[in-house]
């Protein structure tokens, strides 16, 4: 066959996407086994039926056909009162592009941000596809480490340095954040701001979680001084709204960027289904009572394994002020997150991701995510701390 580009061939640089675990573990179960899945952030309570409702009665009344490619006009709105309410910014329908879901967000925004070759910074650890989905768009991934013992935040000395001598193009964050549960203060929002007002860098916020915050309050950059004009956020209904698969995100930017992203997504997605935008605007419109709702049981897990963990010493876990996830430090066992992660599932048929699958800043440590109900969560996190003991001694 004719030769595949570079740019499909290295979204992948190193061969892995990092979801062998969870690959595995979904093979185990299709072949009849029981496996408790911590892996994915995956709500295991799903969509509301009133959501699905709504979206069934738009359907039916014939809203199938070709939807406006920037979204519905009421969704757009809804979408821009609602990050106006949130963080003061005066935020109209022209500042938002309705997107098949945040992945699709995190696509244009760095087509939006970088040419071909320009270098696009993010901080380790990060989710998955953030690497992939820079080279994608045929800029140059470049990431920033972190360390565990300050809580995954970034340093602003290293940040400056790296935009400095890479001439980066952008900057991409997510607080609240996958997969360590990391919230930014407004310190650590501010000195980001900072650099990038200084080395003239576009600011990608990934904000999908910010209905998940546990402790403290969540700060969107844009929100900060000066910073309007050079951020773009990616917001989602998946997570506050569990509607994963309905494939809902949005961009919010300045206008003029917006144009330009209604160009291309003119000629990528053409948009997102009418009758599931219908839905996200139903949703949207429920107001905070529903997403505190779908928030909840991921509150009450993190407190419920965080007890868990206080009984026993060998395994710990990250301050973690927000996110459906635990970042447990595993290092106690001699292994790492990867080899803890398989030999867990080949012995006791759980699942969770290695920190390795986040990049090299969580090396030694692994995800776990809340996503199963209390009790077989709780059994889970007994048996992992009990093989973590027994691997220590």
């Amino acid at each position: 066959m004719p030769r595949l580009s570079d740019r499909i061939c290295t979204l992948n640089d190193a061969g892995s996407d990092g979801w062998e675990v969870f690959y595995r573990a979904r093979e185990m179960v299709a072949a009849g086994e029981r496996v408790i899945e911590l892996t994915i952030g995956e709500h295991d309570i799903r969509t509301d039926a009133s959501i699905l409702e709504a979206m069934h009665t738009s359907a039916m009344s014939g809203h199938t056909g070709y939807a406006m490619v920037p979204g519905v006009r009421d969704l757009r709105k809804a979408v821009a009162q609602r990050v106006e309410q949130r963080t003061g910014v005066p935020t109209k329908a022209e500042n938002v592009l309705i997107t098949p879901g945040g992945q699709a967000a995190l696509f244009a925004t760095h087509m939006a941000a970088c040419q071909p070759g320009d270098t696009a910074l993010y901080i380790d650890p990060y989710y998955a596809t953030y690497p992939g989905s820079i080279r994608g768009t045929s800029a140059v991934p470049h990431a920033i480490r972190t360390r565990a013992d300050n809580a995954f935040l970034p340093d602003r000395t290293e940040l400056a340095t790296a935009a400095r001598t890479t001439q980066a193009k952008s900057l991409l964050i997510n607080s609240p954040n996958n997969p360590t549960g990391t919230v930014y203060p407004r310190e650590t929002l501010m000195d980001i701001a900072d650099v990038c007002k200084q080395e003239d860098l576009w600011l990608i916020s990934d904000e999908v979680y910010d209905t998940q915050i546990w402790e403290g309050e969540h700060l969107s950059p844009r929100a900060l001084p000066d910073m309007a004009e050079r951020t773009m956020v990616i917001g989602s209904m998946s997570k506050s709204h569990a509607m994963t698969g309905s494939r809902v995100g949005w961009i919010v930017a300045p206008k003029e960027a917006i144009t330009r992203l209604i160009d291309l997504a003119t000629a990528t997605t053409y948009g997102v289904p009418g009758y599931i935008q219908d839905a996200a605007l139903f949703a949207l419109n429920a107001g905070p009572e529903l997403e505190a709702k779908v928030a909840e049981p991921f509150a009450r897990r993190r407190d419920l394994v965080l007890g868990i963990l206080a009984d026993q010493n060998t395994v710990t876990a990250i301050p973690s002020a927000g996110a459906m996830y635990l970042m447990l430090d595993i290092r106690a066992s001699r292994l790492s997150g990867r080899d803890f992660a398989e030999r867990l599932l080949d012995q006791h048929r759980i699942a969770v991701m290695p920190g390795e699958s986040f990049g090299t800043s969580a090396a030694g440590h692994i995800r776990l995510a809340l996503t199963t109900d209390d009790a077989k969560l709780a059994q889970a996190v007994r048996e992992l701390c009990a093989f973590a003991k027994d691997l220590s001694q």
